[in-house]
């Protein structure tokens, strides 16, 4: 029996356990390690969910207790399974795992994908705040318009108990209240709902995917991070960002999506310099071949400008998009400056609690505002943050109205974003065998 660590962020590493480890007598998952995401250690993966090889379910540890753990269980292969990292990251935890005695496994699409019974479209990305969001909704809004009945799967978020989040669904502004969702859940599952897409998450994949076939024509598997589909597609599509040239083939595993695609969608041409844009595009063509290229843009909708132009404003950012998608600005910003704001007011000064935090653990972040709110602790320390930051107006740029999230006291204007394809070939083309 091989003992056996995964390391993950409370996702990929739940679904990587699930396909292939639970009831599988052969291994012996001593604990999980969880990083990136606040108070995910400490916890228990519930032996509701770990099946009965696990009758006291399986501990959640820090990664900083990796090595340790490796050598009190006498660990023989640890399994990396979280996104969105540099592969300079990966080889230093890869040489830390196997100066510890072990082998480093990274785990691949066949052996952790299900295949649905119903047709799959896969919208995946080469790094977090690609677009992706906006690219699911288009592709939702093209097969309803061939009267589809389409269900959204999104990436796990599963951040509360996980037990209750085994199999979630959410159909209204109701269900999240429901579920307790984090803003950053919010973020995802808010804008489905808005277009009328049911949208399921949780944790067993293999569970959600078996109930939302039964309301579903077509699956979108709505992917987070850059982590690769957990299911089969039919048709795999994934998103590249030409501010951020270069990432899309030095991230882990977001080289993997840019590989197997069958549509790569080169979005924000319309914000980004010509040059970058041609260096996109030559590493997609050059890296894939055969994938179908897609234009687009992401025009920007200003609720009230008039709230933005000659004002000192706070600009609220996407949070993931700004931290481990280490982006230095986001859809708020460009509409600040397109709109003449007379300055973007820095926050730091007047940080509250777990924000703060968050900017010692991110300090790339600078002047933006992250909409961090992984607990009632942090939405309270954002919400905090905000009323004390002196500016005329506060710009949201998160996919979600943060206003039902925090009581905002300042005047505020939200900033919306869609996907527009531009040239001869649209995802309506490349969406009609579904």
């Amino acid at each position: 029996m091989k003992k056996v660590i995964i390391m993950g962020a409370a996702g990929r590493d739940f679904h990587n356990f699930n396909t292939n480890f639970r009831d599988n007598a052969d291994y012996r998952v001593v604990a999980f390690t969880a990083t990136q995401i606040p108070d995910i250690e400490g916890r228990t993966y519930p032996p509701e969910l770990a099946g009965s090889l696990y009758p006291e379910g399986i501990p959640i540890k820090a990664e900083s207790e990796l090595e340790a753990l490796i050598e009190e269980y006498g660990v023989n292969e640890v399994v990396f399974s979280y996104s969105d990292v540099p592969y300079s990251y990966v080889m230093n935890k890869s040489a830390i795992v196997n100066r510890a005695g072990a082998s480093f496994r990274l785990m691949g699409l066949a052996e952790t994908w299900v295949e649905s019974t119903k047709p799959v479209v896969s919208i995946c990305a080469v790094r977090t705040g690609c677009g992706k969001s906006q690219t699911t909704r288009r592709v939702a809004e093209v097969l309803i318009g061939r009267g589809k009945k389409v269900v959204a799967i999104r990436h796990p978020m599963p951040y509360g108990d996980l037990v209750k989040q085994r199999v979630q669904r959410f159909a209204t502004y109701e269900d999240l209240d429901l579920h307790e969702c984090t803003i950053e859940e919010k973020e995802e599952y808010e804008p489905h709902i808005d277009s009328g897409v049911i949208v399921y998450a949780g944790v067993d994949y293999e569970a959600i995917l078996r109930e939302a076939e039964k309301e579903a024509d077509v699956i979108l598997w709505d992917g987070g991070n850059n982590d690769f589909s957990f299911y089969k597609p039919d048709i795999y599509i994934t998103v590249l960002d030409p501010h951020r040239p270069g990432h899309e083939t030095s991230y882990y595993p977001g080289e993997v999506n840019l590989r197997a695609a069958d549509v790569l969608v080169i979005n924000k041409i319309d914000s980004a310099e010509k040059d970058k844009i041609d260096q996109v595009v030559e590493t997609a063509k050059h890296i894939n071949p055969n994938a179908t290229i897609i234009m687009a843009e992401s025009p920007l909708t200003v609720e009230d400008p008039t709230l933005i132009k000659n004002k000192r404003v706070l600009v609220v950012e996407d949070g993931p998009t700004l931290t481990h998608g280490e982006m230095k600005y986001g859809a708020g910003t460009v509409a600040a400056q397109r709109n003449e704001a007379a300055a973007i007011i820095d926050p730091r000064p007047y940080l509250v609690g777990t924000i703060a935090d968050t900017f010692k653990k991110y300090p790339h972040i600078g002047i933006l505002l992250p909409a961090m709110g992984y607990s009632g602790q942090q939405v309270q320390d954002l919400e905090d943050t905000i009323n004390a930051t002196p500016c005329d107006a506060v710009v949201i740029g998160t996919p979600i109205d943060l206003r039902r999230v925090c009581n905002i006291k300042r005047p505020s204007t939200r900033v919306m974003y869609d996907l527009k394809e531009v040239g001869d070939i649209t995802l309506d083309d490349v969406l009609k065998d579904i």
